[in-house]
């Protein structure tokens, strides 16, 4: 497969509080890379030609490119929000194509099967109408009015209720989820998937939050959210194809996928095909 459409892009390889002690050597799509935080606080990171990558330092994370991206990273205005509780849940190791980790991110339908009594339960099986739409002039996937009864939506969260959702694809391997803020009504909790491609069919998992939770420890959020991923981990490592198909024919989509369905066309069309599959085998 080629990678041609996703050098351009950002990437995390680094939570920024890892560089403290040591330089930290990774791998982004295939290519080893060495992120090093100078005596000066300034961050570089170099291929394995010594050539030094571009790098942005923000939501915790380091960030870099292999080719020359011609935009900015996507921002997250709630980073930026007094009282906001900014959770580094670490690292997680797949075995799946970084697109299938984002495509299961968006994935509600299977809260009750594979979160059970946490994010969702039988019967409350039924996903309802909402809206998805490709929003041209931010050039990004958007879920709208997603809702799904939940028996603890968030660490925070005192018993079940019915949570809305907004899912938000703003790079080809993040993902932004907004949903709702048990403790504080009228505001989301932001809870995002940064994915770095180490191949086409495995990805380091960065998972990053910012909460409104003034009564959990910073130990129990990260806990909470790393049982969840860790519940997703082995239904990624065992999906068939491995690669994320584009072709539409190659699965049969149902209510359920139309953000998924959304999120292949939008891949598509920007030429994304690292940990793609782009026809039946």
């Amino acid at each position: 497969m080629s990678r041609m459409g996703m050098l351009d892009e950002w990437y995390p390889v680094a939570m920024f509080s890892q560089l403290a002690t040591a330089d930290y050597g990774t791998v982004l799509m295939g290519e080893p890379v060495k992120v090093a935080l100078g005596a000066d606080g300034k961050t570089t990171v170099m291929d394995s030609t010594g050539r030094v990558l571009p790098v942005r330092v923000r939501y915790g994370h380091v960030w870099t490119s292999l080719g020359t991206p011609g935009h900015e990273l996507f921002d997250i205005p709630e980073a930026e929000q007094p009282g906001r509780r900014l959770v580094d849940v670490g690292v997680v190791r797949v075995r799946c194509s970084p697109l299938r980790a984002v495509e299961n991110f968006l994935d509600i339908a299977h809260f009750p099967f594979v979160h059970t009594d946490i994010l969702g339960s039988e019967p409350h099986t039924e996903v309802h109408n909402y809206k998805v739409e490709i929003r041209e002039d931010v050039d990004e996937v958007w879920a709208t009015q997603v809702e799904f009864y939940q028996p603890q939506a968030a660490k925070s969260a005192a018993g079940g209720i019915t949570t809305e959702y907004m899912y938000r694809v703003p790079a080809p391997t993040c993902s932004i989820l907004y949903k709702t803020c048990p403790p504080r009504p009228g505001e989301w909790d932001v809870i995002t998937l940064f994915v770095q491609p180490i191949g086409e069919d495995l990805c380091d998992v960065w998972p990053w939050m910012a909460l409104f939770d003034d009564t959990s420890s910073m130990t129990d959020l990260i806990h909470f959210q790393q049982t969840i991923f860790l519940q997703d981990r082995s239904i990624l490592e065992n999906q068939i194809p491995a690669l994320l198909p584009l072709d539409p024919g190659m699965e049969i989509p149902t209510r359920a996928d139309l953000t998924s369905v959304a999120y292949r066309r939008w891949l598509k069309r920007h030429n994304y095909t690292y940990g793609a599959q782009l026809v039946a085998q």
